[in-house]
């Protein structure tokens, strides 16, 4: 078996379940591969003994069985921009704070891999939206887990976003900005907005506008099927989009849609994980919070 780490920043005080991770890893005879970013941290941090080969060429990627993210839910969406269309599965081990996708705990870690090991898992299948434009944006990776959102620059007066759905007009919206979201994307920025929360599997996007102007405007469900179409309005005539959590700005003259891309990606799960499970643990629901 052959399995690839990536984190982004690494703290000190996670570096001796890195180890025991990596000890684990070899005992199970599996050959461990890791980004140049997490190479950097690792040498930072003192490594002199752990084993493993670095990615460094696309030809690397050839014959990975799993990923693993090692950090939070930033970590995770960034290792989804580096499995890109390979769709290797990824599984996030959680050394950072809520952890809606990165979900194994750093004392679970062992069961975890042991689970990998035993072929005790699910792939689970999440929708990407695609982002197009007439100007090549985001280095090329212009596909997001989360979200898509169009935001103003900076703390000039409210944007309008006019938003077409197949070529259709939906709507004009007088906001700071405009979220578009994947189910998996529900629980995230759109949620903060008043978007409702979406099952992964659903087949739908949210289209949720950020502290609009008419308080009568409230999130919509479309499909997943459909595509998004912008045109961009303001006092000033650059704007910010952004992601997940890269952003960029653009000026008004740039054409943009989303759709569901044609690729998604595979997300481990592990047995006696639901996402209902992971709504009542961080959402703390069920829990009586007047005491």
């Amino acid at each position: 078996m052959k399995v690839a780490l990536h984190g982004l920043s690494l703290k000190a005080e996670f570096f001796p379940q890195v180890q025991s991770l990596f000890k684990l890893l070899e005992s199970f005879g599996i050959d461990v591969f890791i980004t140049e970013p997490f190479d950097r941290q690792l040498r930072q941090l003192g490594n002199q003994s752990l084993k493993y080969w670095v990615l460094e060429s696309p030809e690397d990627y050839s014959g990975l069985d799993f990923f693993l993210s090692i950090g939070g839910d930033g970590t995770l969406l960034d290792t989804v921009c580096v499995v890109g269309s390979r769709e290797i599965p990824i599984l996030g081990l959680n050394t950072g704070r809520l952890g809606f996708l990165a979900t194994v705990a750093t004392d679970k870690i062992e069961e975890a891999i042991g689970q990998l090991v035993n072929g005790n898992y699910q792939i689970e299948s999440r929708t990407l939206l695609s982002l197009n434009s007439n100007r090549k944006l985001f280095h090329g990776l212009n596909f997001a887990l989360n979200e898509f959102t169009i935001h103003k620059r900076d703390t000039s007066s409210m944007i309008t976003v006019h938003t077409f759905i197949d070529g259709k007009y939906l709507n004009s919206y007088w906001a700071d900005g405009l979220i578009v979201s994947t189910p998996t994307g529900s629980t995230g920025y759109s949620l903060s907005c008043g978007g409702p929360l979406i099952t992964p599997g659903a087949k739908n996007f949210v289209i949720t506008p950020v502290s609009p102007h008419n308080l009568n405007v409230r999130p919509i469900i479309v499909s997943d099927e459909a595509e998004i179409s912008f045109e961009i309005e303001g006092r000033t005539d650059k704007f910010m989009i952004s992601l997940d959590s890269r952003s960029t700005a653009i000026s008004s003259d740039l054409k943009l849609s989303v759709k569901k891309e044609k690729f998604s990606a595979k997300l481990v799960k592990l047995p006696h994980y639901h996402f209902f499970d992971t709504l009542r643990q961080k959402l703390n629901w069920g829990f009586d919070m007047r005491n």
